[in-house]
């Protein structure tokens, strides 16, 4: 059978028939696989009116289809962490440095040992009436502290040292309500990208371990030590561990909130930049670690050994460096070792410091940033400053809360430092 021209030409006027052509197939495959009507005159009469050609799908152009199909690929961008979540942290951050500025007067006044016990909720309500006092001093004596060392103490004194531990114990208390409360309603309202849950739970455990901690460091200095005539006082290494964990959790918080709240600096990637980034990190371990040692000088009332500067005595080291053996047991537990070891991360730690700003000096900086070095400079230099006169005059209270307080503003400059050289992601 011939087929006419006008069906091999696909005119509208003409009936479908069956079977198409091959030219008409590969038409119609051309155009997305759409019958085409192919309609036939009638019998004896005029040709029916064409039928309505079917509307065919808008064809995008090749770049919008490209563009569509990588967007349905790409994955989902996390949503941002809201600034509120920063601010809480940096919140927690400024109630942890309160609960170990305390914890320093706690040390400095002798109050630690006075809490005798543990309870979470039950110690919340302290003594009221005469008896309840009488009874919590008479269990406070029979503990070394009062046997050896405050023996002749007053209940009017022993209510000093008392509600000093306790202020310490209930700031705590607040500190991990302030920490977990809002984590709560923060991971209900969906405010939490999934790295940041992971953070906070890191925090919020840290911050329960802290708690143990605390009463695990207090249980070292209420055990009896019968061969030992030395003044009752908790073990200097549960007390830098209790430091050094207050210490990452408040540098973690702060870095965190940091990071939330304040805009990343689009810094070239120069080998200067990178230079003074890694500059800045070591500095801060620096730091930090100096921090820490500060926590074997209080465990071991190193501060009362040599009370002049610069020299030891009358030397630049002293004869009883190295008194004990092995010769490792110095570090941590000779009181001489113990205060030279801090005056050497004290002063390597200000050259540090000293250094890295005039090698900043060398580099284009942003305003905030600028202002960072120079603050963690200025603080460095206030801090020796403290750390000498303390020594000279003979650890005072306020004087050597004042330094340890320092301490926390020296790393907090070192970590905002750190904050506004860190890299933006791709």
């Amino acid at each position: 059978m011939v087929t006419p021209r006008c069906v091999r030409k696909c005119s509208p006027c003409f009936r479908r028939r069956a079977p198409l052509p091959g030219s008409l197939g590969m038409l119609r495959a051309a155009r997305g696989g759409v019958r085409l009507p192919l309609l036939l005159p009638a019998r004896g009469g005029a040709a029916p009116a064409p039928a309505p050609a079917p509307r065919l799908p808008p064809q995008l152009p090749p770049q919008r289809c490209l563009q569509r199909r990588l967007l349905q690929q790409a994955p989902a961008v996390p949503p941002a962490v809201p600034p509120a979540v920063g601010r809480w942290l940096l919140a927690c951050s400024g109630a942890v440095a309160g609960a170990v500025v305390l914890g320093g007067v706690t040390r400095l006044t002798e109050s630690g040992l006075s809490m005798v016990d543990w309870h979470l909720v039950k110690e919340m309500k302290p003594p009221r009436t005469q008896q309840e006092w009488e009874a919590e001093f008479q269990k406070y004596q029979q503990f070394p502290e009062f046997k050896i060392l405050n023996h002749d103490m007053t209940l009017t004194e022993f209510k000093f040292i008392w509600y000093m531990e306790y202020s310490h114990r209930m700031w705590g208390r607040v500190v991990g309500l302030a920490y977990i409360l809002p984590a709560a309603y923060f991971w209900r309202k969906g405010w939490l990208s999934r790295p940041m849950k992971g953070c906070v739970l890191a925090l919020c455990g840290l911050v329960c371990f802290q708690g143990l901690l605390g009463w695990y460091m207090v249980k070292s200095g209420l055990e009896e030590k019968p061969d030992s005539y030395d003044i009752p006082r908790v073990s200097q290494y549960r007390l830098a561990a209790h430091l050094g964990s207050a210490l990452v959790l408040y540098s973690a918080s702060l870095w965190t909130g940091l990071s939330l709240v304040l805009p990343r600096h689009k810094l070239p990637e120069t080998h200067q930049l990178l230079r003074l980034r890694q500059f800045a990190h070591g500095t801060t371990a620096l730091i930090f670690l100096t921090a820490l040692s500060g926590a074997f000088v209080a465990g071991l009332d190193a501060g009362l050994v040599y009370n002049s500067f610069p020299k030891m005595g009358e030397r630049w080291i002293p004869d009883d460096l190295l008194a004990f053996s092995p010769v490792l047991r110095n570090i941590f537990e000779n009181p001489t070792t113990v205060q030279f070891d801090h005056r050497i991360l004290g002063i390597a730690s200000v050259t540090a410091v000293t250094a890295l700003y005039l090698f900043s000096r060398k580099i284009p900086l942003p305003r905030r940033t600028r202002m960072a070095v120079t603050s963690l400079l200025a603080v460095a230099c206030m801090q020796v400053g403290l750390g000498v006169s303390t020594l000279l005059l003979y650890v005072p209270t306020p004087l050597a809360a004042t330094h340890q307080s320092g301490s926390l503003a020296l790393l907090s400059m070192a970590l905002w430092l750190m904050s506004e050289l860190r890299r933006v992601p791709k």
